[in-house]
């Protein structure tokens, strides 16, 4: 038994995700992560371990409808219901529009948006119940300016901002927050690998000058997961180092 706050990370085995779930992890919560993978989940679930014991990572594909609602049930009947739920798991597959497949198309929104639905489907009920809980999305400042080449990327983000809003209403009266973390250009594994004069050309766009941290949206998504943010609800909060200022 324990008596941490209890929450759920979405693709949580790196990058901004296992920031998410190592920042909860020290902060008085209970952390279950997951990835697509059992390796995946055996990574995080080593990190979270190393914190407290109680922590886990399991096997979960939000873009598999089937696997979503198993794997979850399973999370209810083991754990119970979270306080939190961070959704973060999220794939690319860029391209010009003109050369977009179907397939990259549908793949992007599958998972980045109907994804999120999948999850939240499966816990907001039980939440409404408890009667408590906040909802966290992870955005991107794509979903408010677009990108050339993420059409697919773009059209998810911005979905996932509608949808963050129209649920905050749904459940706001059950004390249940829903807000957006849109992320700028972050340091993470996909952009230590961008050429130099790629690099060069990004921080040109961002006033800050630099690339954020993991560890810097992990605290914006601490803070919107905490009680101290209990009256804020259908936002998104920018965390971007001034590219987007609105």
């Amino acid at each position: 038994m324990t008596d941490k706050v209890l929450a759920l990370v979405t693709g949580a085995s790196r990058g901004i995700g296992r920031a998410v779930a190592e920042r909860l992890a020290r902060t008085g919560h209970k952390v279950i992560g997951t990835a697509t993978s059992e390796s995946g989940a055996a990574a995080i679930r080593e990190a979270l371990q190393a914190i407290d014991p109680a922590n886990d990572g399991i096997v979960l594909n939000i873009a598999d409808a089937a696997q979503t609602a198993e794997a979850l049930k399973a999370f209810l009947d083991q754990h119970g219901t979270p306080e939190v739920v961070v959704n973060n798991a999220g794939i690319t597959r860029d391209n010009l529009f003109l050369r977009m497949s179907d397939e990259e198309w549908e793949a992007v929104i599958n998972t980045n948006l109907s994804g999120v639905f999948r999850v939240c489907k499966a816990m907001v009920k039980p939440m409404l119940k408890q009667k408590s809980g906040a909802i966290v999305n992870v955005s991107s400042i794509i979903g408010t300016t677009g990108n050339a080449g993420q059409a697919n990327y773009a059209a998810a983000k911005a979905g996932l901002e509608g949808f963050t809003r129209s649920l905050a209403q749904e459940v706001a009266s059950r004390n249940i927050t829903v807000n957006c973390v849109a992320p700028g250009f972050i340091k993470t594994d996909m952009t230590d690998v961008l050429p130099e004069a790629q690099k060069e050309a990004i921080l040109a766009t961002v006033p800050c000058k630099r690339l954020g941290q993991a560890e810097e949206i992990a605290a914006a998504v601490a803070f919107l997961a905490s009680s101290d943010a209990k009256y804020i609800t259908g936002q998104t909060i920018h965390v971007n180092g001034g590219m987007n200022m609105g």
